[in-house]
C-alpha cells in the first residue's frame, strides 16, 4: 500500500510537470565536468598496528603513508527547469565510509536527478544519491575550514539516497523535506521495511550569516530490533569581518535503548571553528570540539564510560589559487577512556600532524 501511494505521488508530479510545460523546457542545458583530487600523509605519533588509525574517522585515516583520500570526476546538467548530478569516486573515503555498500556502489558519489514543479522555478523535487542536508562539512576538504573533518560530522551522514522537496520562498529562506533510505545508506538495510525522514530549515538574513537546523527521524535497524533515532543538527556560518569567519554547530540525537523501549540513550556534539584570512594565499585555521556518545549508539568503544572525546586542532593553509590548496594541521583528541589504539596497548591521548594537496578544477564543456 504505501509502495501504491508513493508511485501515485510521482504521478501526480508528472502530471503537474505536464500541466506547466512552457517553451522554457525547450532551452538546451549546460553540461559541465568538475574534478577533484585530494591526496594526504598523516603521522599518528600513537603509531598505530594497522595503517587505519581509527574506526571513527572516514578521511585521512592513514598512518604513515601516502595515500589519496578522495577522487572524483563530476558531470552535471544545469537548466532553469531541471538538473542531473552523477559522480564517481575512489580513495580510502570511498573504501571506508562506504564500506557498508555492496559492489560499484560504493565508487557512487553523487546521482541524482532534479526536477523544477512551478513556474517560479522556486519548488523543486530532487531524487536519488544526495549529499547530506546534514552538516556544515563536505566530504571535498578544500571546501572546509580544516583539513580533517570535525567528529561531528564524521559521525552524521555524508550522503543520503531518496527523494528531497525543496522550497525557496524567497532570498532568505529555503525549506526542504526528505524521504530516505535510512542513516547514510545507498541501498536499504536488508531486513529493515521502514522509510525515515528528513527536514532542513535554511535562514540567510545577509550574505554573512547563514543558519541551519536539520534533522533526522528513522532507524538504522531491521525491524526484529527496530530502535528509533531522533536527531537535530544546528549550525552558524559568519563572516565576522573581511578576513575571519567562524562556524557554530551542535548536534543532539537520542535513540531507543530497544525495541518498543520509552528509554533513550543520547549523544551530543558541540563545535567552533574560527579561520583567519592572513593574507591572499594563506589562512589560519582553529577548531574546539566535544563529543559525547556514553552508550556508543554512534561511536561503539567497549569501555566503561564509552566516547567523551575533547579535540582542538591547528591549520596552516596554502592557497595559490582558488582551486588547489597545500594543508598542514595538528589535531590533539582526549577521551577519558584509553580507546586509542598504540603499537603495544591503548592511550587516552592522540596527537597528529596531518597534511594533503588538493586540486579542483570545474569547466562548462557545453552551453
Amino acid at each position: 500500500m504505501k509502495q501504491f501511494k508513493l508511485i501515485f505521488a510521482l504521478f501526480l508530479v508528472c502530471f503537474s510537470l505536464s500541466a506547466q510545460v512552457d517553451s522554457s523546457w525547450q532551452q538546451k542545458p549546460k553540461l559541465k565536468i568538475t574534478g577533484f583530487v585530494d591526496v594526504f600523509y598523516v603521522y599518528d605519533f600513537n603509531q598505530p598496528k594497522g595503517p587505519e588509525r581509527q574506526p571513527f574517522l572516514f578521511n585521512h585515516n592513514r598512518h604513515n603513508e601516502f595515500n589519496l583520500n578522495l577522487g572524483l570526476v563530476k558531470f552535471a546538467i544545469e537548466h532553469s527547469k531541471y538538473r542531473a548530478n552523477i559522480a564517481l569516486q575512489t580513495g580510502t573515503y570511498a573504501n571506508d565510509n562506504y564500506a557498508a555498500e555492496p559492489g560499484i556502489l560504493k565508487n557512487i558519489f553523487e546521482a541524482n536527478i532534479g526536477v523544477s514543479l512551478n513556474k517560479k522555478n522556486n519548488l523543486w523535487l530532487d531524487a536519488g544519491v544526495m549529499p547530506s542536508h546534514i552538516g556544515f562539512e563536505s566530504a571535498i576538504s578544500i571546501d572546509n575550514m580544516t583539513l580533517t573533518r570535525s567528529l561531528l560530522a564524521e559521525n552524521s551522514p555524508y550522503f543520503l539516497t531518496g527523494a528531497k522537496l525543496t522550497f525557496n520562498p524567497n532570498e532568505k529562506w529555503e525549506i526542504a523535506g526528505l524521504i530516505i533510505n535510512g542513516w547514510q545508506r545507498i541501498q536499504r538495510l536488508e531486513g529493515n521495511s521502514l522509510s525515515s525522514f528528513g527536514t532542513q530549515i535554511i535562514y540567510s538574513p545577509s550574505e554573512k550569516v547563514t543558519l541551519n537546523w536539520s534533522t533526522f527521524l528513522g532507524t538504522d535497524d531491521p525491524d526484529s530490533t527496530r530502535r528509533m533515532r531522533y536527531f537535530n543538527d544546528f549550525y552558524g556560518l559568519f563572516q565576522l569581518t573581511e578576513k575571519i569567519g567562524l562556524i557554530t554547530g551542535f548536534d543532539f540525537g537520542i535513540q531507543q535503548s530497544f525495541k518498543g523501549s520509552s528509554n533513550y540513550n543520547l549523544w551530543f556534539s558541540p563545535i567552533i571553528i574560527g579561520q583567519y584570512q592572513i593574507n591572499k594565499t594563506w589562512k589560519a585555521a582553529i577548531r574546539a570540539e566535544y563529543y559525547k556518545d556514553e552508550n556508543g549508539v554512534i561511536i561503539p568503544t567497549d569501555t566503561s564510560s564509552g566516547f567523551l572525546t575533547t579535540g582542538l586542532s591547528l591549520n596552516i593553509d596554502y592557497a595559490p589559487t582558488q582551486n588547489i590548496a597545500c594543508r598542514l594541521e595538528g589535531r590533539w583528541l582526549h577521551s577519558k577512556d584509553n580507546i586509542f589504539e598504540t603499537q603495544t596497548t591503548f592511550s587516552n591521548n592522540n596527537f597528529i600532524i596531518g597534511s594533503s594537496i588538493a586540486i579542483k578544477f570545474s569547466e562548462i564543456i557545453s552551453k
